[in-house]
């Protein structure tokens, strides 16, 4: 099973991670989260299948936070190569995306870029609130 959703700022992703790390029970095999201009592209894949009960749950809290996405074929790739294990550096440069975090992210990967995008640019976007 994966989820694969859109979301408009960090703020939500990182909800979305600190969800998951609080439910030891959901299975997850790996956690994808790639920023991008306009949003947050945030992939997770499960092990096994869950319940239908635990699936709505996740569900419903992702679709509070954003939008089922269906990825250009570039961040499609993306995905692809980072789940066979290829070095997500390689894979930045292959498909020109920013992986921010690819395995089992926590919360100071995701500030941590933010704060480096922030210092670089010299202001805040709103995707990276």
């Amino acid at each position: 099973m994966e989820y694969l959703y859109y979301l408009a700022n960090a703020s939500l992703t990182l909800r979305v991670v600190q969800y998951l790390h609080a439910r030891p029970r959901i299975p997850v095999s790996f956690i994808t989260v790639i920023h991008q201009i306009d949003g947050w592209v945030v992939r997770v894949k499960l092990d096994y299948p869950i319940s239908n009960n635990e699936d709505g749950d996740i569900r419903a809290f992702l679709n509070e936070l954003g939008i089922r996405y269906e990825p250009p074929m570039r961040v499609q790739m993306a995905l692809w190569s980072l789940e066979a294990q290829q070095n997500p550096v390689e894979v930045m440069r292959r498909y020109q995306v920013a992986i921010v975090s690819h395995g089992s992210p926590d919360k100071e990967e995701i500030e941590a870029f933010r704060q480096q995008f922030v210092r670089g640019l010299g202001y805040c976007p709103e995707t990276l609130a």
